[in-house]
């Protein structure tokens, strides 16, 4: 999976075994707004959104402005007030029901009393996948994240890098068209972090899906994304689109590039305009663009 995506919409070979499927994009968001009963508060407000098949998409913002409630609208765990969502041509409700996506969050949530290799096989279980035919996807799983040897594990006894990478397998297991990703490197390390950023790219060049990525860092959103959607303080708008011209693969001399600075500093300015960003936070940021472009 190369190059980037356009900010214009575009309908391309898709998910689905229909006709209509095939042409259909991997998400789209029309006229969406949430505003939740409990307090009233408008969550987010003219959401309009079409993501492609095979795209890598971070949805960055301020703390609030609501990218969690939007994955969480797409992955039809939160009901929109208003407007419609559609995945791979299906009502977001149909495609939970076909199982048509995977979720991962911040903490990996993964059954203590299960091994590594038990846990990833949760949903081929659920899906009524015979035993021979689980265990057998489940290797391969193990081997995409590099967990070989782990699989009689417990998640207690590995390390939280580790635990996350289980959990981006179980959610892989059953090959579902669409990716959804609730910051789940957000309460790790800041090495860590990059070694993962690193080995999700790998796994998703593996893969056939559609990557959506909530993320606080502006850094991991440019160095993942093949678009950042950049979102407003609440109620959460759009406040742009960037697209991600650096090529793949990525690695840690992508960080090192001009491009990759010049990209992360229009991420920045999206933020401020939308009043996301506040002198404190610039700060820390044009600190890391001196330090990432060896000033």
């Amino acid at each position: 999976m190369s190059g980037a995506g356009s900010t214009e919409p575009a309908g391309v070979s898709g998910v689905g075994s229909t006709e209509a499927q095939e042409s259909a994009a991997a998400v789209t968001i029309s006229g969406l707004e949430k505003t939740f009963a409990k307090g009233g508060t408008t969550a987010l407000v003219d959401i309009e959104l079409e993501l492609r098949p095979g795209e890598f998409v971070s949805l960055i913002g301020p703390s609030g402005c609501g990218k969690s409630t939007l994955l969480r609208i797409i992955g039809d765990l939160v009901e929109p007030t208003r407007g419609t969502v559609h995945v791979g041509g299906k009502t977001a409700h149909q495609a939970r029901l076909d199982r048509d996506y995977g979720i991962v969050f911040q903490d990996a949530v993964l059954y203590d009393w299960r091994t590594v290799g038990r846990n990833i096989e949760l949903p081929l279980e659920m899906l009524g996948w015979d035993r021979k035919r689980r265990q057998e996807r489940m290797r391969e799983m193990v081997e995409l994240v590099e967990l070989s040897g782990f699989e009689k594990n417990h998640p207690w006894q590995l390390s939280g890098g580790m635990q996350q990478r289980v959990s981006i397998a179980r959610a892989l297991s059953f090959s579902p068209p669409l990716l959804l990703m609730d910051e789940p490197f957000g309460a790790l390390d800041e090495m860590t972090r990059e070694r993962l950023n690193g080995e999700l790219l790998r796994i998703w060049d593996g893969t056939a899906s559609t990557i959506v990525f909530v993320t606080h860092s502006i850094a991991e959103a440019v160095f993942l994304s093949t678009r950042v959607v950049v979102m407003s303080p609440r109620p959460g708008r759009i406040q742009g689109i960037v697209d991600i011209d650096l090529p793949q693969p990525r690695t840690q001399a992508t960080r090192e590039q001009t491009r990759y600075a010049e990209l992360i500093r229009e991420v920045r300015r999206l933020l401020r305009l939308g009043g996301g960003l506040d002198v404190a936070e610039d700060h820390v940021e044009q600190t890391l663009i001196v330090a990432e472009e060896g000033l």
